[in-house]
């Protein structure tokens, strides 16, 4: 069965699927990094978001972090089995990786609704706000890689299209460095 050529040409060298996610990659880069960069900007002007940060809960941002790290890990195990040309192994480590992803979604809702239930809420005040317009962004990247991973994983257990394994693998990543940088910003620099 011929591929399409969509799938094979590169005028640049670079595989056409890699090139795609490095330019979904890029452009994510520019969101989180406007959002982030106005929040830092915002927090130096206002010394009080200190006071608000002192609400979150670090140990429920640092277990989040640990499951997304070791999400991270299984899916590097994933791209290592599709390299080998093992569909079904890596379709079993793509699944790890988004019990991860569906464990930090679960945490996230379960760590909101005990803060909404404190009175924090988006309209709070500006810290508030960040918090919840940062966590939920990439709350729904998490979310979608999942989406996008289950399809993924489908058609690796059949041996197909192992290279999406890849390709799957370097958003999750990107998802990942997102929340190095949420998590201290908005759960340890109080």
């Amino acid at each position: 069965m011929n591929k399409p050529i969509a799938t094979t040409r590169s005028a640049s060298g670079i595989p056409t699927g890699r090139l795609a996610v490095w330019w979904v990659i890029a452009s994510e880069i520019v969101i989180f990094g406007g959002l982030l960069g106005s929040y830092v900007m915002h927090r130096i002007g206002h010394p009080e978001f200190g006071d608000y940060a002192a609400n979150t809960n670090t140990w429920i941002g640092a277990f989040n972090t640990l499951v997304l790290l070791t999400s991270s890990l299984s899916a590097v195990l994933a791209h290592q089995a599709a390299e080998r040309g093992d569909g079904k192994r890596a379709a079993k480590l793509l699944r790890l990786t988004m019990l991860g992803g569906l464990t930090f979604a679960c945490v996230k809702a379960a760590e909101w609704t005990m803060e909404i239930g404190h009175g924090f809420v988006l309209s709070t005040n500006a810290f508030w706000s960040f918090y919840y317009t940062a966590a939920g962004l990439h709350a729904l990247h998490v979310i979608a890689g999942v989406v996008i991973m289950g399809i993924v994983a489908a058609d690796a257990a059949k041996g197909r299209e192992l290279q999406r394994v890849e390709l799957i693998g370097l958003y999750w990543h990107f998802v990942d460095v997102v929340w190095i940088f949420l998590f201290p910003l908005l759960y340890i620099a109080k």
